[in-house]
């Protein structure tokens, strides 16, 4: 019978905090990487509001123009969505919590309560189940 302690990985690094549901994550990388999902989501629809030819009101712009004028963006917002979903189940997952609350997040206004509340609210200081530390997650023997 095995008794050591499985292995963990107390260092991962951004492509974990981004990519990988496994694990957790502490408040400040959750905060980074939220700051950064953000920013390139700016930065995706500032480029295509300047691209319109014309200034529209944000009224009469539908999902589906903006889907539209670039086949790219819904790829980029999936893909973002991906690492909002990854980052967040890390964290519910520090806090003690089951990843699967993190379906929460496509809910329209829920979302973003979600999101700061998450982000406020203290790591479990020992060990649980997901990881031995905040930012970190065992290793599979």
């Amino acid at each position: 019978m095995n008794t050591s302690p499985p292995s963990a990985n107390i260092s991962p690094g951004p492509v974990w905090a981004l990519m990988s549901p496994i694990g957790r994550i502490g408040r400040e990388p959750y905060w980074l990487c939220f700051a950064l999902v953000w920013v390139v989501i700016g930065m995706a629809i500032r480029i295509w509001w300047l691209s319109i030819p014309g200034i529209p009101n944000p009224e009469e712009v539908t999902p589906s123009a903006f889907a539209g004028s670039n086949p790219l963006f819904p790829l980029l917002f999936f893909v973002l969505q991906w690492f909002e979903l990854a980052i967040v189940i890390k964290r519910l997952q520090d806090i003690g919590q089951n990843g699967f609350w993190a379906l929460l997040i496509f809910l329209p206004g829920i979302n973003i309560l979600m999101v700061l509340v998450l982000g406020f609210m203290p790591s479990q200081p020992q060990s649980n189940r997901n990881g031995p530390l905040p930012n970190s997650y065992w290793r599979k023997s």
